[in-house]
């Protein structure tokens, strides 16, 4: 007999999609709903697929806003399921425990919710046994393994845990425990949920943390997925199934030898055709032009126009949309009888080269970032290092655009 079953978590449902690019109408209007959109898109596959079972481990929801529309869609969803003879099970993580629609709902009979105090589930038809734990509130800063039932002798069994492991950028610490100490517990299979990022800790046992159905911003680019789990002759395997409604990219175009307008036009709108065809999904595009060109200054001193152009050449394609456009540029093209802007220039990288005028940079920068709100200083600078490293980076692309400026105005 042949199991499957789909295993998702970190659907943060009408989360908002955070993007520069969102300044378009077009587009905010296609982003709204795209974590609706990617669980309709799990259960889709729930459905196509045939399986026996969802596992949703936690955060279903995103943070303490209650809204009628959400519960709405979710009741929707899991009636779809219930049509189909699926069976869903379901923790809650830390943004659920928070979220008044988590203890409102009423949720179809085939949905079973499993409480802080732990337990296990048979599955219907099946030799098969689901255990799970949630969050009994925001914070779990403790280790939940020990809440968990022993597994069921002779049976497959599967457990089910919103955990940062031993931590991971970006994430609370919650329910700590190592992969050692969870292919220890005497499990088949792990369905964790907690870090936004897709990652297969091991394969004996399966220890998967499916990551984000849906990036919410550039920083969770990437095509995004849950895992799809079949059972057969006592194995399993695991294959990932795409989800993403958006995707956030990331992508660089070399601009090396290009030295007229007209050309690099040409090339920027071939390399952005080629990129869309790649694309599963409608992209959000991030992109940094690189390489050697005598363009350089030109292209700095007039990024706001390249910006535009880049961003209507994107939208042309049918599938992107341009967020940001970055330049890691040099001249190769630099005369012999360098101008007064060209030693400026240097002066300027040498004085960036001292580790006195970064110190002084360092601190504007820090007072810079404590005015920010707490969520956006972790996002521009979660360590020191970080923190160091993006004041360097805008110190050298803000002497880059002086130095742009000015050999315009010698033009």
């Amino acid at each position: 007999m042949t199991i499957r079953i789909l295993h998702t978590a970190d659907c943060h449902l009408d989360s908002p999609l955070h993007s520069l690019a969102l300044r378009d109408p077009d587009l905010r209007d296609r982003v709204q709903t795209a974590t609706r959109t990617a669980f309709a898109r799990i259960i889709d596959t729930a459905l196509a697929e045939q399986v026996n079972a969802l596992l949703i481990a936690g955060d279903l929801f995103d943070g303490a806003e209650r809204s009628a529309k959400t519960a709405a869609f979710l009741t929707a969803q899991m009636d779809r399921l219930q049509a189909g003879g699926i069976a869903v099970f379901y923790i809650k993580g830390n943004h659920d425990a928070e979220n008044p629609i988590t203890g409102a709902l009423s949720l179809p009979d085939n949905v079973h919710v499993f409480d802080g105090r732990g337990g296990k589930v048979q599955l219907v038809g099946a030799d098969v046994w689901i255990h799970g734990v949630s969050f009994a509130g925001r914070h779990a800063p403790d280790s939940l393994l020990g809440k968990f039932p022993a597994p069921v002798a002779g049976a497959v069994n599967i457990a089910m845990l919103h955990t940062s492991l031993v931590g991971a950028a970006g994430h609370d610490p919650y329910a700590p425990c190592t992969v050692a100490e969870l292919a220890g517990m005497g499990f088949d299979y792990w369905a964790l949920g907690h870090v936004h990022k897709r990652q297969v800790h091991s394969e004996a046992p399966w220890i998967v943390m499916p990551g984000i159905p849906q990036g919410r911003d550039i920083g969770e680019f990437g095509a995004k997925s849950a895992s799809l789990l079949t059972l057969e002759a006592g194995q399993i395997s695991v294959r990932e199934v795409a989800t993403s409604a958006i995707t956030f990219l990331h992508h660089r175009i070399d601009v090396s030898g290009h030295d007229h307008p007209d050309a690099l036009r040409g090339h920027l709108r071939d390399a952005l055709a080629d990129l869309a065809t790649d694309q599963p999904t409608d992209a959000i595009l991030r992109l940094t032009l690189s390489g050697a060109t005598p363009l350089h200054w030109q292209l700095l001193r007039d990024r706001d126009i390249w910006q535009e152009t880049l961003g209507r050449m994107a939208q042309d394609t049918g599938m992107l949309w341009l967020e940001k456009l970055r330049f890691d540029l040099r001249d190769d093209h630099t005369p012999a009888d360098a101008s007064a802007t060209d030693a400026l220039g240097q002066m300027m990288q040498d004085m960036l080269a001292e580790p006195g005028m970064m110190a002084a940079l360092q601190d504007e920068f820090d007072t810079l970032l404590a005015e920010l709100p707490a969520a956006r200083r972790t996002a521009l600078a979660p360590t020191q290092e970080a923190a160091a490293a993006r004041a360097q980076q805008l110190a050298a692309s803000g002497a880059a655009q002086m130095i742009a400026r000015m050999k315009g105005a010698d033009s």
